[in-house]
């Protein structure tokens, strides 16, 4: 398996430090890409990528966009996280995903890796719906925490 257990991306981590993410208002957008078991992702991923990327009937390259749930601070906690999100119609097998920033920068579209998650193994959809369930928006859980 190329996809390392769910990682927050070490380039994620210095672009936090200059100000190039925004997961407090709507001006920014994430997307959710799917990969396959040949995938190579990691802490190390910097952008997305299209090499391994699921290509299955009702996907589209570049995955979907998410809905942000906002940030809040408790416990001296700091935390986001999305909103499920379903991928309908679909036949697919996926391993992992990538969720990045599309946001535009300076005029051009960005690609910044978020972070890398790890389905675990291999999970299947059959001309059905595939969800990626998001944990709770809770400091214990959610997606996205810096303590």
């Amino acid at each position: 398996m190329a996809i390392t257990t769910n990682a927050i991306c070490n380039s994620f981590k210095k672009e936090l430090l200059q100000g190039k993410h925004d997961f407090d208002t709507s001006s920014d957008t994430y997307n959710l890409a799917m990969y396959t078991s040949l995938a190579t992702l990691g802490a190390s991923t910097e952008n997305y990528i299209t090499g391994n990327e699921v290509s299955s009937s009702g996907y589209t390259a570049g995955g979907k966009a998410l809905v942000n749930q906002g940030v809040k601070v408790s416990s001296a906690v700091a935390i986001t996280s999305f909103a499920n999100l379903s991928f309908t119609g679909v036949t697919l097998s996926a391993q992992g995903a990538l969720i990045y920033n599309t946001t535009t920068d300076g005029g051009t579209g960005t690609t910044d890796a978020v972070c890398v998650l790890d389905f675990g193994g291999v999970k299947t959809a059959t001309a059905g719906t595939f969800t990626i369930q998001f944990p709770a928006f809770t400091t214990s859980a959610a997606i996205l925490r810096l303590t």
